[in-house]
């Protein structure tokens, strides 16, 4: 695409700031890194913008230290067992994320050699890569000049163009924007340093204007209230769907865990028993959907946030013998000590749950440390 000398000037502007301003990322390759020859590892930038779909950078980091020193190559990733990689992501959510994280590890590993392809259309041929992070793969890792476009970078080309068309209509426009400002030198830097605008000076409250370095040029400040973008199409009401959870403890303090199935919504993970809701319908909300019959009594209630509706779960305790138990139709499971809880591939949720019923869950425990006596 032609690019126009004011759309050129922007671009220029842009990276500029970003030389100066960058942020320090673990899986970032800065400009100063760059200028000393090293080039950016594409399995780190495809285990990052996966991870960073609906995530925050700071929740991020911790995770992606972990995934990379347990498996710092592609190949070891598809390697790895399943398990390891959904207790491992526990806690990061949409959970389907994981599932395709490891199948495409493994397409990566076993029919490409351990090499991503180094194109657009070759990167959304794997499983779980959309369009967004496709481009962003493509420009940060291989230098191609594609159109990033993510939260940060449409709220930027929004307000740099005053954009009166509302999300996710606009989208398309968007990217064309983008595209005309994408430089076919040093497009990765030009696509994150638009990621970094929009989170650090171009901020959804309060954008810090006058540190902007293409304010001059910003049609939304010139002649409008930037905060006003990116227009959004009114959202439909959250639906409100309803369960119960049933956390089984024994005489040990362990609790009664399953696995979920492999698919669906939190697909492959681990639970404590609940009864059958889903986004589109309830589930039972009584003890009487208890999995075993034991006195269960009832702690309260949990609320969970996902992204098409809200789940309201009532959870139940109880204290129950593992061999009485084990005498009832409990299905597949396991009793997990609680010390080795956090350990566990559990979702938000889950552990929203398990915390009703036992307040003292998932905290840390103080070492004991032995006294030594001195002569």
């Amino acid at each position: 695409m032609t690019k126009t000398p004011a759309a050129a000037e922007k671009t220029s502007q842009i990276v500029a700031w970003y030389d100066r301003h960058h942020r320090d990322l673990p899986w970032r390759v800065s400009p100063p890194m760059a200028a000393r020859g090293i080039r950016p590892d594409p399995y780190r930038v495809w285990l990052s913008e996966v991870m960073l779909q609906q995530t925050t950078v700071q929740a991020v980091k911790s995770y992606f230290a972990l995934f990379t020193s347990k498996w710092p190559t592609v190949t070891d990733l598809a390697e790895a067992e399943t398990e390891a990689v959904m207790k491992a992501w526990a806690g990061l959510g949409y959970y389907a994320r994981a599932r395709n994280l490891k199948k495409c590890a493994e397409t990566v590993a076993f029919q490409h050699g351990g090499r991503f392809p180094d194109t657009e259309d070759g990167l959304k041929a794997l499983p779980g890569i959309g369009d967004y992070t496709a481009a962003a793969i493509a420009a940060i890792a291989f230098d191609r000049p594609a159109a990033v476009l993510d939260g940060n970078v449409e709220r930027v080309i929004s307000r740099l163009y005053a954009l009166d068309a509302p999300l996710p209509g606009a989208k398309p426009l968007m990217r064309g924007l983008v595209a005309e400002m994408t430089p076919s030198e040093r497009p990765g830097d030009f696509a994150q340093a638009m990621m970094d605008l929009g989170a650090t000076i171009c901020t959804p409250r309060r954008p810090a204007c006058a540190l902007c370095p293409v304010n001059g040029s910003c049609v939304a400040l010139a002649s409008d209230d930037p905060e006003r973008f990116p227009v959004k199409a009114g959202r439909k009401e959250r639906p409100v769907r309803l369960g119960a959870a049933f956390v089984a403890v024994d005489e040990t303090g362990a609790v009664f865990l399953r696995k979920r199935p492999g698919h669906g919504l939190l697909g492959g993970m681990t639970e404590v028993p609940n009864t059958d809701w889903t986004a589109r319908q309830d589930g039972a909300t009584g003890s009487e959907a208890a999995p075993f019959a034991a006195a269960w009594r009832d702690c309260g209630t949990v609320v969970h946030v996902f992204t098409h509706f809200e789940l309201r779960l009532t959870v139940f305790r109880s204290r129950v013998s593992r061999a009485i138990a084990a005498g009832q139709s409990t299905g597949p499971g396991w009793w997990e000590p609680e010390e080795t809880l956090a350990g566990e591939a559990l979702p938000s949720v889950m552990k929203k749950a398990i915390k009703q019923a036992m307040p003292e869950a998932f905290r840390p425990r103080p070492r004991i440390l032995e006294k030594v006596s001195t002569p």
